[in-house]
Parts: C-alpha cells; sequence; structure tokens
C-alpha cells in the first residue's frame, strides 16, 4: 500500500510539473484584510478603499477586501461594510472576506463580498487562541459558513492555517492537516489553502505537503499557497509550490502585515517580490509591476513607516 500510494503521489506531483508551463500565476491580494489587521497603522475608510482601487488599477483581480469577524476581536476590520459599498465594482474583479459564523455570513452577503474564505487552525493552542474554539469546534463552524456561503451563490474557500509550524505548540504533524485536508473535502470548498502562518515552512516539507495533500483531493481541487516570509524562506517556498503544481498565492503590497494573534508572525510575502520573480521565472500573472511599486510608495507614506518588500526598493529587472 505504501508503494501505491508513493507511486500515485509521484505520477500526480509529474502530472502537475509538465502543465507548468501553460499556467498562469494568479495572486490573491490580502494587504487591505490581513496586511492592515496587524500594522501599527490605522488606516481611514477612505484610505482602504484608495488602496483596494489602487491595486485593481495595477491588474489585481482577486482581493482580499476585509472580514466580516467580531469588531472587538479585530477593530481594524470594523468598517468592513463602509469600505465595500465604496470599492470599484469593474468586471472581472472579485472580492473575499473572512466569516467565521452565520452573522458573518449574513453580513457579508449584504455588502457584496463574492467570495468567503474561513481558516481552521492545524494545532490545538493556536486554534484556541485564534478563533477560541478547538480544531473540530472550528470545522463544524465551517461547515455552517460554507453551506450558507454556498446558498448565497459565494464561492468558497478555506485555509488551513499554521499546516507547517505551530508558535505555541512547535511541529505540527503533517498527519494532523492530512485528516484535516479530509474533513474539508467534505465541505465541498472551491478551493483549499496551505498557510504558513509563522514562517516555519522550508521547500522540501512544502513539496510533501502539496504532495500528500493532493493525493487527498485529487487535481479537481485548487489548492492556494500563503506564505510569510518571516524567516526569509517565503519565495522559495512559493517555488517549491510552483514544482509542485500550485499556482495561486496570497502576497500583501509590501510584505505588510502578520498573524495579531500569533508572537513575530510578520511578513506576508510582498506582492511585488512574488511578482518579479514568477514572471522572470516565465510565468505571467496579469500585474503591472511598476503600477505595484508606485502603489507601494504611496502605502508607505500612509502607513507612514518603511515596508520589507526588496523589489520595490530595487524597483524591475532590468531597469532601463
Amino acid at each position: 500500500t505504501g508503494s501505491a500510494d508513493k507511486r500515485r503521489r509521484s505520477e500526480a506531483y509529474a502530472a502537475n510539473v509538465t502543465q507548468a508551463a501553460n499556467q498562469r500565476v494568479q495572486i490573491v491580494e490580502v494587504s487591505p484584510r490581513d496586511g492592515l489587521q496587524a500594522d501599527p497603522a490605522n488606516l481611514s475608510t477612505a484610505e482602504k478603499v484608495e488602496l483596494i482601487t489602487r491595486l485593481v488599477d495595477a491588474g489585481n483581480t482577486r482581493i482580499e477586501a476585509t472580514s466580516f469577524v467580531s469588531p472587538k476581536a479585530v477593530p481594524k476590520m470594523a468598517d468592513a461594510a463602509e469600505v465595500m459599498a465604496a470599492v470599484p465594482r469593474r468586471e472581472g474583479v472579485k472580492y473575499s472576506a473572512l466569516a467565521f459564523n452565520a452573522q458573518g455570513i449574513e453580513r457579508a452577503v449584504a455588502a457584496g463580498i463574492d467570495e468567503i474564505n474561513g481558516v481552521i487552525v492545524a494545532s490545538e493552542t493556536f486554534s484556541q487562541r485564534n478563533q477560541n474554539a478547538s480544531v473540530a469546534e472550528s470545522i463544524e463552524r465551517w461547515r455552517v459558513v460554507s453551506r450558507a456561503a454556498r446558498a448565497a451563490g459565494m464561492v468558497t474557500s478555506v485555509t488551513i492555517s499554521a499546516a507547517f509550524g505551530c508558535p505555541y505548540d512547535g511541529e505540527v504533524d503533517p498527519a494532523a492537516v492530512l485528516r484535516i485536508v479530509e474533513q474539508l473535502v467534505d465541505t465541498s470548498p472551491d478551493e483549499l489553502c496551505l498557510a504558513d502562518t509563522i514562517g516555519a515552512a522550508v521547500p522540501n516539507l512544502v513539496r510533501e505537503m502539496i504532495a500528500a495533500v493532493q493525493a487527498i483531493v485529487g487535481l479537481d481541487l485548487p489548492l492556494r499557497g500563503h506564505f510569510h516570509n518571516t524567516r526569509s524562506t517565503g519565495l522559495a517556498n512559493i517555488s517549491a509550490c510552483l514544482d509542485g503544481g500550485v499556482f495561486i498565492f496570497d502576497t500583501s503590497l509590501g510584505g505588510v502585515g502578520g498573524c495579531p494573534f500569533a508572537p513575530r508572525a510578520t511578513g506576508n510575502v510582498p506582492t511585488e517580490d512574488v511578482v518579479h520573480m514568477v514572471e522572470r521565472m516565465g510565468y505571467s500573472t496579469g500585474l503591472s509591476l511598476p503600477s505595484l511599486i508606485a502603489t507601494t510608495e504611496w502605502f508607505e507614506g500612509v502607513l507612514g513607516h518603511s515596508v520589507p518588500s526588496l523589489v520595490a526598493k530595487a524597483g524591475p529587472f532590468p531597469r532601463v
């Protein structure tokens, strides 16, 4: 059985690599939500809307705009409805948001959200710190949320957070992640995301995890990667994902953000750095790198501090 499983995973890996040359890398821009919720700056609603508008102008078509969670838990997202009432509605542009319960779904529907994203934390301690619920309870909550979202005609995606390591429990057993995957498949999500919330992943572990997940979900369920550059491995892990046939990634303009519930979990991968890398590798993203860099320069002024992005500092290559 072990040999058959290994052979099946190898075949799936080879099939995805063969398709790689014809794939476009899709960027899901998360700075308006995942970026801002952990940043010390407090942007006004108008500034958030301008950020989103600039992102759309740069070519972004999938943007995580906000979250419909308790304002007490995440006060910086308290103006979610006001933000969504003012964002540009252009053909092909889709907005996503977090929601953890039925009330959040109702608010998201009223605001015109296109996609609901849920989060299941892979470790028990972090799950309690992040969502005040066990892993099992979070999965049951997602079942309710995903049913309500689909009934409202929304796309559903679910993220397994801390899939490669926990700030409280340390190493996360890959078998535990795969058990979560098996349960989430039963909820029929449109997309499944593996998140390295604290920057613990390295390329070989990423490749192994992707192959194991693909052996469960097959090739029909799209996988998305969410990596933090906390320990300077984010870009390497994205490259490993491309090797394994994953072509959708969460990125944050300038590299702002992190998880407010995880100590030192700084550094989403910068959008500009990812776009530069994958396009130099021969993939297309549909995004304008000069526009992203210009927006990052504007963003630093609004935030009142510099951002981690290196491409924003160095500029595109080759530079004319």
